[in-house]
């Protein structure tokens, strides 16, 4: 029954919520974490009329047993969340999800990377590459996060029915939501050139950023690159692919943009996860002036 009861809950996150892979995943593994607890806490088989019938001292239990296996307080909130979504799609209309309030967790700032170190990232990354078309792909892939704002998986997503290209583009970012982003005549350009390099002509159906021998773009490819150029060029670890992301916001941000259209151009569900960008940009002014201040 728990083998059924799962695979509808894999696939309601996949075919109705359109939940990333990764979080389909990761939901299903805490659904089943929680169904072994129980077996062995109640004692007894884990059905839906005992799981619509648990109580904030069973999902207590179950959170400290997740803290005994060493996990903190990020994990222990999204562990807590996805029980939530498992338990609400149980219970259905009528779910009666007992509430417990989650750990405190601490929001980082994201570290955004200055105008002058993304070019230099980017340029050093398409000068090492082992081939011409590769370095060009790169600089491609690495303009579109810091020029477009674009998340990693975005920008490989892209597939050739983009072309040929214009003054914006249309993104497929998470939730299978669509937006439209402004594209830069220097980002146009970059593709373009790439384009005009890559062994393999682009095909509407197919990835527009291919890998070496012909296949999508591995993610991992672009992480590890940057993760070599960070080191050549001295830059902090927390330089990363997403990095370029949030410093295309906090530029923005910082020559006068509104928080609303830059929503909109990040593509967020809610103002709140941009707001976060305030702080960053007042966290950034804080840093200017402790270092150039003679009284800071």
């Amino acid at each position: 029954m728990t083998a059924a009861l799962l695979e509808r809950w894999r696939q309601h996150l996949s075919l109705d919520r359109r939940r990333s892979i990764h979080t389909v995943r990761a939901y299903v593994a805490t659904a089943e974490r929680l169904i072994a607890f129980l077996a062995e806490h109640r004692g007894e088989a884990v059905t839906p009329a005992l799981l619509t019938s648990l109580d904030q001292a069973d999902l207590r239990a179950f959170l400290s047993s997740r803290r005994a296996d060493g996990i903190g307080n990020l994990s222990a909130a999204r562990e807590l969340s996805a029980v939530r979504g498992f338990l609400n799609f149980v219970g259905g209309d009528d779910a009666r999800v007992p509430h417990l309030k989650g750990p405190r967790v601490k929001r980082g700032l994201p570290r955004p990377v200055s105008p002058d170190e993304a070019i230099a990232l980017a340029a050093d990354i398409a000068e090492t590459a082992r081939d011409g078309w590769i370095g060009a792909r790169d600089w491609a892939v690495l303009l579109l996060l810091y020029g477009a704002g674009l998340r990693i998986g975005e920008a490989l997503g892209l597939h050739g029915d983009i072309l040929p290209l214009s003054d914006t583009l249309r993104v497929t970012g998470k939730r299978n939501k669509t937006r439209i982003v402004p594209l830069l005549p220097q980002v146009r350009d970059a593709i373009t050139a790439y384009l005009s390099l890559s062994p393999y002509p682009p095909a509407r159906n197919e990835p527009l950023f291919r890998g070496a021998r012909g296949g999508p773009l591995s993610p991992a490819l672009i992480r590890r690159a940057v993760q070599g150029a960070r080191g050549r060029l001295g830059l902090s670890d927390r330089t990363t692919p997403h990095a370029l992301r949030h410093s295309f916001a906090t530029h923005l941000l910082g020559r006068g943009a509104d928080l609303r259209s830059l929503q909109e151009l990040l593509g967020h569900a809610s103002l709140s996860s941009t707001q976060i960008y305030t702080q960053v940009d007042a966290a950034h002014l804080l840093d200017i002036y402790r270092n150039a201040h003679p009284r800071a």
